[in-house]
């Protein structure tokens, strides 16, 4: 049987490509990675084969075919992980559902102005008090919880989950553009960071040479 193929952008900006990425490589689940660099010629003439959206991520498996990062996500618990993509308890499923949903469809001033670029080092840049909402928010949604579900490891619901996939990027924009963060996030980044997985993308980001203009234009002019 043909793998799947999971269908990313560039490992350096992607940040939505990263979370099922890291899924099922974290997992072990095997599959084929087609790479399309965001904002090229080339991009735009190959993206309808995948995905009807013209987005990355998007998944093919057989005749089926997903274009959304969260969507992969759940589809990937249910046909290769046996549930582990989710806490086993109904309440702490629950809330790591609502977190991820709330990743997912929330913090616009954080995602517009500090957007995912991993090669990213912190300078003088910054940004305005709707993104410090965001950051504040996150970090306080973190706190919350490691401290009701995380006392089984370093995640937020001990195990690495869903949720943890969902904030991946995030832990990556906070790192690159020097955001102050508390010890509950610090520890909770390091985690992360340390994933054999993790590592994989972040390496592989740091090797890239390809530029995507308007998220470099996020810096503090010399």
């Amino acid at each position: 049987m043909s793998l799947p193929v999971l269908v990313i952008g560039n490992k350096n900006y992607s940040s939505w490509s990263l979370r099922p990425w890291l899924l099922l490589r974290h997992f072990g689940v095997e599959f084929r990675e087609v790479r399309l660099l965001l904002d090229t010629p080339e991009f735009f003439a190959e993206i309808g084969r995948y995905s009807p959206s013209g987005k990355v991520p998007a998944l093919q498996e057989g005749g089926l075919s997903m274009w959304d990062s969260l969507a992969i996500c759940e589809y990937a618990n249910e046909r290769w992980l046996d549930g582990r993509g989710w806490p086993r308890e109904l309440e702490a499923r629950a809330m790591a559902r609502t977190a991820a949903a709330e990743m997912h469809s929330g913090f616009t001033g954080l995602r517009s102005q500090l957007p995912m670029n991993s090669r990213r080092r912190p300078d003088a840049y910054r940004w305005d008090e709707a993104a410090q909402r965001d950051i504040d928010r996150v970090q306080a949604l973190w706190r919350e919880l490691r401290q009701n579900y995380g006392e089984a490891g370093e995640f937020l619901f001990g195990q690495f989950s869903i949720a943890d996939a969902m904030f991946a990027p995030v832990a990556i924009r906070f790192d690159g553009y020097g955001v102050p963060v508390d010890e509950v996030a610090t520890r909770y980044m390091q985690a992360l960071f340390a994933l054999p997985a993790m590592r994989e993308w972040r390496e592989a980001a740091e090797a890239e040479t390809e530029l995507v203009p308007g998220t470099e234009a996020f810096r503090k002019p010399a």
